[in-house]
């Protein structure tokens, strides 16, 4: 997982295709407002790979996150651990 900030996104790539979590940035807080995991990368829990690796990079840099996306707040309620991260 990679925290692209030139396209404000974050990426997982795996077999040549891209999940991505789009993001709006802002001191001290990281908006989501979509994820995309396309059809390819579906099964296997990609998707929540690339949430939880996004938590982790947002609380490694002391951020907080905004999660407007309703995938990336069900997987937070599915991992209560993240839970002091959303804003």
């Amino acid at each position: 997982m990679i925290r692209n900030d030139s396209r404000a996104r974050f990426e997982l790539e795996q077999d040549g295709v891209t999940a991505f979590a789009n993001f709006i940035p802002a001191p001290g807080v990281v908006t989501v407002t979509h994820t995309e995991v396309p059809c390819a990368l579906r099964e296997g829990g990609v998707g929540t790979t690339l949430v939880l690796g996004m938590l982790d990079d947002i609380r490694a840099r002391g951020e907080k996150i905004r999660p407007l996306c309703s995938f990336v707040r069900h997987v937070i309620a599915q991992h209560p651990d993240y839970a002091d991260l959303v804003a």
